[in-house]
């Protein structure tokens, strides 16, 4: 039984030898691969195509190191016997691989990157990792959430980090004598000497909704796409707003609720009876309820 391996070990040193070169192949292809790409600044993409690289190189080294072993086994047999394992394992395992393919279109799509802030079925934070299975965020909480990449590559992306500026709207709702142009004009010049508003496109204070008690002014206005930093300059804007509007003497009063009674109301109430120093007395009886 061993004869056939004894007449066979120079090829398995060939055989051998053909898998580690192979092996050490995909090694140099991966290094390659990851140093361009992290000088491109897509980690994630390096990291996985390096993977990628290693797995297919040492596959085909395989395969051929089975057919120096085995002259008899024909390396189009050996693919097709290949293709129908696939094909099992692909049943078996059809969510990893949706995940896995999924991973690697958005790979190659990049419609975001690590670093990126983007929100994915309701979880908003920061991408860490993009790899073959799953998308990791951290949350603006300091959470850890893994998205798999089939939800994240089948359901609507929002990257918040896309553009250098995003705008950001407040409401300011001021009394109705209020002379608009006056308020319009403090709004604006507030919102220009703003740290971390930007000039261009320049921000806007508008006249957006006519309330019960007040006429709401719409404040627009663009900064730096972070969410830290949308948040830092909205309190900067509403604080400086607020002490402008004070100084001026604009009044921003709360919202005002007028109850007026219905005859009806009026006549139920008063049927309630009366009160008394002694206590509530009734009308039916004219007698102390509490005896």
């Amino acid at each position: 039984m061993l004869q056939p391996l004894i007449d066979a070990r120079g090829r398995i040193l060939v055989a051998a030898l053909v898998l580690l070169f192979a092996y050490l192949l995909g090694k140099v292809v991966a290094f390659g691969v990851r140093r361009r790409y992290n000088r491109l600044q897509r980690p994630s993409f390096a990291a996985v195509m390096g993977r990628v690289a290693v797995l297919l190189l040492t596959v085909l080294g395989l395969l051929a190191a089975v057919t120096v072993v085995f002259p008899t086994v024909q390396p189009v047999d050996t693919l097709g016997s290949l293709g129908i394992f696939s094909i099992a394992i692909g049943f078996a395992f059809r969510d990893i691989l949706e995940n896995l393919l999924a991973g690697v279109l958005l790979l190659f799509r990049a419609p975001f990157r690590t670093g990126d802030e983007v929100e994915v079925e309701g979880v908003r934070g920061t991408v860490q990792e993009i790899n073959l299975r799953e998308t990791v965020l951290r949350t603006y909480e300091g959470r850890r959430v893994l998205v798999p990449n089939a939800t994240v590559y089948k359901n609507e992306i929002t990257v918040q980090t896309a553009f250098d500026a995003v705008r950001t709207e407040a409401v300011v709702g001021v009394a109705y004598d209020t002379d608009l142009r006056q308020a319009r004009q403090i709004a604006r010049d507030v919102l220009l000497g703003t740290e971390g508003v930007a000039d261009d496109p320049p921000p806007l204070a508008l006249v957006g909704v006519l309330g019960a008690s007040t006429v709401d002014l719409q404040l627009l206005w663009w900064s730096g796409p972070q969410q830290r930093l949308v948040r830092e300059v909205r309190d900067r804007v509403l604080g400086a707003v607020v002490e402008a509007f004070n100084d001026a003497g604009i009044e921003m009063p709360a919202e005002i609720v007028v109850l007026d009674s219905t005859p009806a109301m009026r006549e139920a109430l008063a049927g309630r009876g009366t009160a008394t120093s002694d206590g509530p007395v009734s009308r039916a009886t004219g007698r102390d309820p509490r005896g």
